[in-house]
């Protein structure tokens, strides 16, 4: 049958494939847009078996909060290429999976990608945004935060975003801001020393005592110093490496810790998320 430009228009509009892609879909199921809009849909799904050995190291990445702020989630949809990333389409489309995130809860990635987006579950979304777009397109990050009070930040460009949590609610939402903030830019392993995972700091240890070791000016001292002298750079990294412990970027003469006894002692950092594309 012949198919009219408006109706091949139609089909773009309701799908965003491509004009030819929407042409001979529609002469495929003889003008029946159901079945048209699925057979765009397989073919997202073999480009996407096509496509499962590309890189796609691109993406955007995206934190938002709950409207009483005590959930926060972070989700990263990856792309094939930046100019991909860049689509105000593809941002709003990776915007729609982390509203749903926020509104839903979903207890793991594999949870998010089975609900609901509008008529399809978040999964075939994004095979049917494969057929359209033609690269490589996944959702390879979900976390979330659970507190008081959750703040989140991302840095323009979309590809880094964090979320930090509060033991309770802020009187100013700028302190909240500023740490997540802190947390962008100082790329923190934990909240503190008392919470380093137990083997990040026996490999720290390790580093420190052969850095030493192999230090001229150490040459021939006894062991003991050598481990007192790695104890030394294990605290400078624990300093260094862990947020509460950290200079605080908008003041250097104060830690963290210190900015935040000074806003309210009884405020505490319960966790923080963070992630970055192409770090």
């Amino acid at each position: 049958m012949a198919i009219t430009a408006a109706e091949v228009n139609k089909l773009r509009q309701m799908t965003g494939a491509g004009m030819m892609d929407c042409k001979k879909a529609l002469e495929e199921a003889n003008g029946d847009y159901e079945k048209a809009t699925e057979i765009i849909r397989k073919k997202g799904q073999l480009v996407a078996a096509k496509r499962a050995d590309r890189e796609a190291t691109e993406g955007v990445v995206l934190s938002n909060i709950s409207s009483d702020a005590t959930f926060g989630a972070l989700t990263v949809v990856c792309s094939e290429t930046d100019f991909v990333a860049k689509n105000e389409s593809f941002v709003q489309f990776a915007k729609s999976i982390n509203d749903l995130a926020v509104a839903q809860k979903p207890s793991n990635i594999e949870a998010l990608k089975q609900l609901k987006l509008s008529s399809l579950n978040v999964n075939e979304a994004l095979l049917e945004k494969v057929g359209v777009i033609g690269e490589k397109i996944d959702l390879i990050i979900y976390s979330k935060i659970e507190a008081a009070q959750v703040v989140a930040y991302i840095h323009p460009g979309n590809k880094l975003a964090t979320m930090v949590g509060f033991n309770k609610k802020l009187n100013d939402i700028q302190v909240g801001k500023d740490i997540a903030m802190q947390v962008a830019a100082m790329n923190p392993i934990a909240v503190s020393k008392d919470v380093v995972p137990a083997n990040v700091v026996a490999k720290e240890k390790e580093i420190a005592v052969e850095q030493t070791r192999l230090d001229k000016k150490n040459e021939g001292k006894p062991a003991n110093i050598i481990e007192k002298i790695a104890e030394g750079k294990l605290e400078k990294f624990f300093k260094e490496s862990t947020l509460l412990s950290q200079e605080f970027i908008k003041n250097s003469k104060l830690t963290v810790s210190q900015y935040l006894q000074n806003v309210d002692k009884d405020l505490k950092v319960t966790g923080f998320v963070r992630y970055t594309l192409n770090a």
